[in-house]
């Protein structure tokens, strides 16, 4: 596992609430679904379905939470990451686009009922999200997407340059958009918090069992550790970009891209009272974004992505994420200490959007989550289980399409699309009058 980043360095590592008990798998189970992989996809699948009763046995090949669902930036934001809706509808056509939407813009409502349901202690916050126009012709962009996201449900508005302040803090911005239902939690706590479910309702977890390889046996599939194996009718691999060995070519459906999260020292309460004062997650608008919120002891906690030096150089990058931070409130007057800094990774491919891959009759796997994680791994639990109950591939609420490789220049482009958004928003920023950022 040395490929990925390292995980005890996080912050939600740091902070989380206990892991629950579990084992290497050793010798023989039997299961109607195994999955594989106990991150936010995974283990709503084996919830969604132990609930019903099937006999569901998670295999993971560190600890729950150990990828993507345990050291992301805790935002729950409903939305898609790239994609605006009517692109959306455009590329997927009817009734997929639909269908994903829906349970795309009803994901935090799904995080919510789990989060009461089974009492897990994540931090759970929603407060709200906004975007903010750091330059006045920002605002027909985010006018078009509210009105957009309005139409399918969501509960959302543009807001002025006054509401934007008084929600964040920020005399920074034009105005913005409001979407009610974001939110912000612990994510690794909520993630062995979703272990802990799955266990209650009877379904079974296995760590420290990485899957080597599945072979057709007696008439199902038997998924093989080092220490045990798994005979299921179906099975489900869920392991996104994190993905190792288990099925070959999976790991080539996708590229990585790392993204880096920073939190700083708890800020003083006088401070805390100006800036996010109303708990909300903030995204500062940007195509090269500079997203932040609170965690429950008051800690900023930031995400960018890579470029050139930001990334590569701890101290300089720290100094960019401060200077951003102070541009955006200048209230801070505190010196402030980025005392937890950590990379994750995201499986990238050409579509941000999830894809549900058949592999072999009774085995799919789904990837492509592309760093919008807690809400769209909570709500691909519904699809993945229906799936395994035998709904038709054409009700679901993804097409399950043919294994492929991604192609060699999503090694790069994503890098090269985030430097292109910073130079069009600098060109825009300038043309407008509008004040950039530091080190933008």
């Amino acid at each position: 596992m040395s490929k990925f980043s390292p995980f005890e360095t996080t912050l939600w590592y740091a902070t989380a609430a206990d892991a629950p008990e579990t084992t290497p798998l050793v010798g023989r189970k039997q299961a109607d679904v195994c999955v594989v992989g106990a991150g936010f996809t995974g283990l709503t699948t084996a919830l969604e379905l132990a609930k019903k009763g099937v006999r569901v046995v998670v295999v993971e090949a560190q600890e729950a939470g150990f990828g993507g669902s345990g050291r992301n930036a805790g935002h729950c934001t409903p939305t898609f990451s790239y994609y605006s809706l009517p692109s959306l509808r455009k590329m997927l056509g009817a009734p997929w686009a639909e269908r994903l939407i829906a349970r795309q813009l009803g994901a935090n409502e799904r995080v919510k009922e789990m989060i009461a349901q089974y009492d897990i202690d994540c931090n759970w916050v929603q407060n709200g999200y906004v975007m903010g126009a750091l330059r006045p012709g920002a605002l027909s962009t985010l006018q078009v997407k509210s009105e957009s996201y309005a139409e399918a449900g969501a509960k959302c508005r543009i807001i002025d340059a006054d509401e934007v302040e008084r929600l964040t803090g920020s005399p920074r911005f034009y105005g913005g958009w409001y979407h009610a239902e974001g939110g912000h939690m612990n994510p690794l706590s909520y993630s062995r918090g979703l272990a802990r479910a799955v266990q209650a309702e009877g379904g079974e977890i296995y760590t420290s069992s990485p899957v080597s390889n599945v072979v057709p046996a007696e008439g199902k599939w038997e998924v093989k550790t080092p220490t045990g194996e798994v005979l299921a009718d179906k099975v489900i691999f869920a392991t996104g970009a994190y993905t190792v060995d288990g099925w070959k070519g999976l790991d080539q459906s996708f590229k990585i891209m790392k993204v880096f999260v920073a939190a700083t020292q708890p800020l003083d309460p006088e401070i805390r009272k100006q800036v996010l004062p109303h708990n909300t997650t903030m995204h500062d608008g940007r195509g090269d974004i500079y997203v932040y919120k609170y965690n429950h002891e008051g800690r900023i906690v930031a995400s960018m992505f890579p470029m050139g030096r930001r990334g590569a150089d701890p101290a300089y990058t720290r100094q960019v994420m401060t200077d951003r931070l102070k541009f955006l409130h200048p209230q801070i007057t505190q010196d402030i200490r980025w005392e937890y800094f950590w990379f994750g990774e995201l499986d990238m491919q050409m579509k941000t959007i999830p894809r549900l891959y058949g592999l072999a009759p009774g085995i799919v796997a789904c990837t492509g989550l592309s760093g919008r994680g807690v809400p769209t791994g909570s709500m691909l639990g519904g699809i993945l289980s229906e799936w395994a109950l035998d709904t038709p591939e054409d009700q679901l609420d993804l097409k399950i399409e043919p294994l492929h490789k991604a192609p060699f220049f999503m090694s790069f482009a994503p890098k090269m699309r985030l430097r292109y958004f910073r130079y069009q928003d600098a060109r825009a920023a300038r043309r407008e009058g509008a004040e950039l950022p530091p080190h933008a």
